[in-house]
């Protein structure tokens, strides 16, 4: 299996299969629980009625998660992406394109998701002390990693289309 086939194949088994695991058993058969990650553009009153809604259970094993599989998955990601739109790239743009720099981008989601479970593991050890300064600081992080993951995904949906309009041949 090569290097990029590797990289798919483990953000196929984090995406398609733990988180949602993970999420499954966060819920614990009830509705209307999320993980803090995927709540955007919260509040800090919003958040802290999610983190009482997982429970004794939950909080004590989503914090587990943040500290194991939340700290994987960035980096996993991170190179999917980065390798992704660097393939990409070469197949749509010329090696002197100033297009070619943005493989870095997906480096900001993961700067910024792995501050944003230091906040979340934070505010669950801290649980039932509610410190809204630190919830505005996860509302900020969660933003800032979602604008770069997002900015990261439309970078790969530039690639693609230049890549198939260059017929996804080397460009040198």
């Amino acid at each position: 299996m090569s290097n990029g086939q590797g990289q798919c194949f483990q953000y196929k088994l984090f995406a398609g299969f733990l988180l949602p695991l993970i999420q499954g058993i966060i819920q614990g058969g009830q509705g209307g629980i999320q993980p803090l990650d995927l709540m955007l553009f919260t509040t800090p009153e919003k958040l802290f009625g999610m983190i009482e809604k997982y429970g004794e259970f939950g909080r004590p094993f989503y914090r587990n998660v943040e500290l194991t599989v939340d700290i994987i998955y960035p980096i996993v990601y991170l190179f999917a992406f980065g390798m992704l739109i660097s393939w990409l790239f070469q197949r749509g743009f010329a090696s002197t394109s100033p297009m070619r720099k943005y493989n870095v981008v997906p480096l900001g989601a993961w700067f910024f998701d792995l501050l944003e479970n230091i906040v979340v593991v934070t505010l669950l050890f801290m649980f039932p002390a509610q410190p809204v300064g630190l919830a505005w600081v996860f509302v900020f992080l969660n933003t800032a990693k979602w604008i770069f993951a997002g900015a990261s995904i439309l970078l790969m949906l530039v690639g693609l289309v230049m890549a198939v309009k260059n017929g996804f041949k080397k460009q040198m």
